[in-house]
């Protein structure tokens, strides 16, 4: 996303998502102060985006939208809530604005007044990159020293399935051309995973076709 002149004003879009567990919850409690915000600075508002959680499935339709508008150039800015309202984890988070900034977005969390528009913003930014790769490793290490143990103990080690709700995500994305690498990031997936079941897929395509 190419920045635009400083005398033009930025395209904002907002981002809100709530859950059906929480009863009464209204994804306005979330979009007013940031219209409110949005208007403020300058922002002109592109678009609103709302998802809601069911609690056992998330499909998040308009975050994939909103990520597209993004990707086409549509809009310059993702004004969310609160940071945990856009991504599930530290490093969902990381992925994602990593993503907005090769594009040249920004990225504004308005409780935890994390804003990649100013410096401190930017420099926030990249420590909860440092602290999500720490936080990766140290899991990674013990993931590993776990599985040397069980097989020390002669047990043996399996991957839990994927979900087939991701397994459709990830055909569906494949489908659309989309990049192994950008499904992973898109949809939380580690790339090993997604490559496995991209080459079931291819499999399976050519046992079709032959």
């Amino acid at each position: 996303m190419a920045k635009k002149p400083s005398d033009q004003p930025k395209r904002v879009a907002l981002y809100a998502r709530v859950s059906t567990l929480d009863k009464g919850q209204d994804p306005e409690t979330q979009l007013r102060p940031l219209r409110e915000y949005a208007h403020r600075r300058g922002f002109v508002l592109a678009a609103e985006y709302v998802d809601t959680a069911s609690g056992t499935t998330e499909e998040r339709t308009q975050y994939r939208a909103m990520i597209g508008a993004a990707r086409k150039r549509q809009i310059d800015v993702v004004l969310v809530w609160r940071y945990d309202r856009f991504a599930r984890s530290t490093q969902a988070l990381v992925n994602a604005l990593k993503e907005f900034q090769s594009l040249g977005g920004d990225f504004i969390s308005y409780q935890e007044n994390i804003d990649t528009t100013t410096p401190t913003g930017e420099l926030i930014f990249h420590v909860m990159a440092s602290l999500a790769q720490f936080e990766s490793s140290l899991i990674s290490q013990r993931v590993r020293a776990g599985m040397a143990r069980a097989k020390a103990q002669g047990k043996h080690i399996a991957r839990p399935p994927l979900l087939e709700s991701k397994q459709a995500e990830i055909a569906r994305l494949y489908g659309q051309g989309v990049s192994m690498n950008q499904i992973s990031k898109q949809i939380g997936v580690a790339y090993g995973t997604v490559y496995n079941y991209v080459q079931k897929i291819r499999l399976k395509t050519k046992a079709l076709v032959a």
